[in-house]
Formats: structure tokens, sequence, C-alpha cells
């Protein structure tokens, strides 16, 4: 009998989502994936007995409510296109905070950095919210949703703050032209600026730390408050420019940046509604924006990113498989052994075996 927290998981076939459901199933969690398209997580997830998949729309609420029936945790990692935010990523959180105040489960919510703006200073967890922008107007609303309802007693809330992240599965048009013009010998496009330093986040490294967080919650939901803030900021590379040069490395084909300036993308959102969002966002690509995360990194010591060239290995051998459909050897680093992330393992799985013992977590 599997004595696990049970966990629904919304937004599975998105970039966090999956690396959150695999990083559960890895640890043998009784898992529910929610998905608007079945044949899409079927091929997305490797055939486990702890999985179960159900159809539908979180805009469903009764639905939703059926789906969490039984639940411990509902991890909310829906997301939209950014034209498609307004309206939609309120009511979908208006729906995750009745299922779970029915289910008597907890949100977890994996955040980002939107409602801080421009700052320049490190946020922390108890930083106040100060946007500037429509979106991060947005995002702050739906975290004072998220900690209304869960100070009034309806639910329990983990948010788990994140900056841009990257990784197997992150297919959304910041990321996948970087490794997939990588691999092709192509331009790998920035906005902005490629010379100052950016935090970014490694998806399996995120679904890692938010997973010994639901773990902590579980364990100790008796002096665990009702809506907990962390941040994990991931690693802060010194220069974009310098990140590129080691994503081409393992390709052994030489860097092509290509910075990407505020006219053109102007110009190309007249014809493409998303990337007309993005122009308003772009200060994220201009300062070095920063989540201080020396709380999380207290709690769980002994926790260590994935090296990095194992994390670009595995994202380039991802990409290469998955969407250009052509043959990826590391250049200048051995392949997989026995038990490592080889070709064949599914998406986003941590690489247990190659973990040092000091950075496993000591509670499943």
């Amino acid at each position: 009998m599997n004595t696990h927290p049970r966990t629904l998981i919304l937004g599975a076939t998105g970039s966090i989502g999956c690396a959150i459901t695999q990083n559960l199933l890895a640890r043998q969690w009784p898992v529910t994936i929610l998905v608007r398209n079945r044949a899409k997580a079927e091929k997305m997830f490797s055939h486990t007995p702890s999985l179960t998949i159900l159809e539908g729309d979180v805009q469903d609420r009764d639905a939703l409510i059926r789906a969490a029936v039984s639940n411990d945790f509902i991890v909310h990692a829906i997301n939209y296109p950014y034209n498609e935010w307004v309206g939609n990523m309120a009511s979908a959180t208006q729906n995750v905070i009745e299922a779970a105040t029915q289910a008597k489960a907890t949100i977890v919510f994996p955040g980002n950095v939107y409602s801080f703006g421009k700052t320049r200073q490190p946020i922390r967890e108890d930083s106040l919210p100060n946007p500037d922008t429509r979106k991060g107007q947005l995002r702050a609303e739906l975290e004072v949703s998220l900690e209304t309802a869960a100070r009034a007693g309806r639910c329990r809330v983990i948010n788990v703050r994140l900056p841009d992240f990257w990784g197997p599965n992150v297919v959304h048009e910041g990321i996948a032209p970087v490794f997939e013009g990588a691999l092709r010998g192509k331009a790998m496009p920035w906005l902005m600026n490629a010379d100052i330093a950016h935090q970014s986040v490694y998806t399996p490294d995120a679904a890692e730390i938010i997973a010994r967080l639901m773990v902590r919650s579980a364990t100790q939901s008796e002096t665990v408050p009702p809506y907990e803030v962390w941040n994990y900021g991931g690693v802060t590379l010194s220069s974009i420019r310098s990140w590129f040069g080691q994503i081409a490395a393992l390709t052994g084909k030489p860097p092509k940046v290509q910075v990407i300036g505020r006219l053109p993308i102007r110009l190309l959102g007249l014809f493409k509604p998303v990337l007309g969002e993005v122009v308003e966002m772009l200060y994220l690509y201009e300062n070095t924006i920063v989540l201080d995360d020396a709380a999380v990194r207290a709690v769980f010591p002994d926790f260590r990113e994935t090296p990095m060239t194992d994390a670009l290995t595995t994202t380039l051998d991802w990409f290469a498989r998955q969407r250009l459909r052509i043959p990826f050897n590391a250049h200048g680093v051995m392949p997989p052994t026995a038990g490592s992330t080889a070709p064949g393992m599914p998406v986003g799985v941590p690489n247990r075996a190659e973990t040092p013992p000091a950075s496993r977590p000591s509670i499943s």
C-alpha cells in the first residue's frame, strides 16, 4: 500500500509541471495529472502504476473539484501564453483554491519575480510587491488570493518563487531556440543584453526543491504555517554570453549569440500577439533580478544543483531527440554510465544514481 501523500498536478505537460511530476513519480508518490490532451501526456510520461491521467480543463470547476478529491497536494503549475493571461490565470487560481478547500489540500504554487518590478535589491521572502507591469500586477494579485485563502483557513499554500527556468521540455520561445540553435550550429537568440549576470534555474533542480518542501509540509504540518513563501534562485550566471559558450562547446560548434533589441520585438509583436506581450517584460533582460534563497538553502543544507555540464548535456540530448530528431553526443563528455541520465530516461527525472549521498533527501 502506497502511504506517500497523494498529489494532483495541473500543468503537468508544461515546463515546471513536467519536472515536478517526474520527481514525485521517482519518489513513488501517487500522482494524478489533469490534462487537456491525454495522448500528449501518455506520450510524455512512461507508464507507472502510481500515475493516473485524467482528461479535463482547470477552467471546469466541477471537474477540477472531482479530480482533487482525496489528494493531499494540488500543484498549480498552470500557465497560459502571455496574451491569454488576463482572465484565465485568475479564474484558474480561484478554481484551484475552491478545489483545495473542498479536498482540504495544500496548494503548491511555482511563482516568479514579476510582482517585484525593476528592483535592484535582492528579493527576500518578505519583500513587498512593487509591480510596474500588467503581468506583474496580475501575479501579485494571484499571490494575494492564495495568501488570503490560506490565512482564512480554506487551504494551505506553498508559494515557491523561481527565476527563468530551462531544461528538458522547456519549449517556450525564450529557451527552445537557444538549444536548438546550438545543436544546429545556428543563431542562439537572447533578448536585450547578453552581457549581464542573470539568475536561472534548471527545472529538475527546481522540482527537487519543491518536492522537498512538500515532504516538509507533509511531515511537519503542525509547525508549518498555513501560507509559506520560499525563494529558489538556482544559479546566477555571470553572463548569458558565457553560458551560451558552455552550451555550444558541448555541441562541438562555435556559439553564435544573437541579441535581439526592443524594436524587432515590437515589430514581431504586430504579427504574433504573444511577442507583443513580451515588450513590457524586457526589463528582466536589461537588469539583473536576484532572488535571495538563503532561507531554503538553510533548511536543506545538503542540496546541490545538478552540475552544469550534466544539466546542459541532458537538455541538449532532450532537444536533439524530442524536437530535432537528430543524434547528439556531448563534445568532450564521457558517455553516460549505467544508472546515469541516458537518452531513454523519462523527461526530467532526477539523476539519483549520480547524486552524491550527502545531497539526497533524508525523507522521500
